[in-house]
């Protein structure tokens, strides 16, 4: 079973990003199988931040554009959000000790607990920084 990182979901919505029509295609490949792919709830509130995110982009996605993408995203059948459990916490504070994660990377260690505490046990990145994860096997599709 596999997940998608934010990282893959903004290359596949910019037009403007440099790996836009790789993950677009990746994203469209995976999300018109029968199997099950995965994307981790909060990975879909970063996705929102970082595409309407005037300080990134020229020209942002609006909001709508935005939530019509996420919208789009999950009307895939085979798509599962992963939501957090109430013992996610304990298991990403775990993880981020384990592997000495502080600051913004604690962003990382939460998708990779989310995905771990799911079952889930590969994630498509483009983020060497999920290396640290070693539970979570990580894979860069666009390459």
């Amino acid at each position: 079973m596999i997940a998608l990182d934010t990282n893959i979901l903004v290359h596949a919505h910019r037009k403007d990003a440099s790996l836009h029509v790789e993950a677009r295609a990746k994203v469209q490949q995976i999300a018109e199988t029968a199997a099950p792919w995965h994307i981790c709830y909060h990975s879909l509130i970063e996705f929102y931040g970082i595409v309407t995110h005037p300080k990134i982009w020229a020209q942002p996605s609006s909001p709508h554009i935005a939530a019509d993408q996420i919208a789009a995203w999950r009307e895939s059948p085979s798509l599962r959000i992963l939501t957090e459990l109430p013992e996610h916490i304990e298991h990403v504070m775990a993880l981020a000790e384990a592997t000495k994660v502080s600051g913004p990377m604690i962003h990382d260690a939460r998708i990779a607990s989310c995905c771990l505490t799911h079952g889930i046990r590969e994630l498509w990145t483009i983020d060497r920084d999920f290396s640290r994860f070693t539970e979570l096997r990580t894979h860069n599709p666009l390459i």
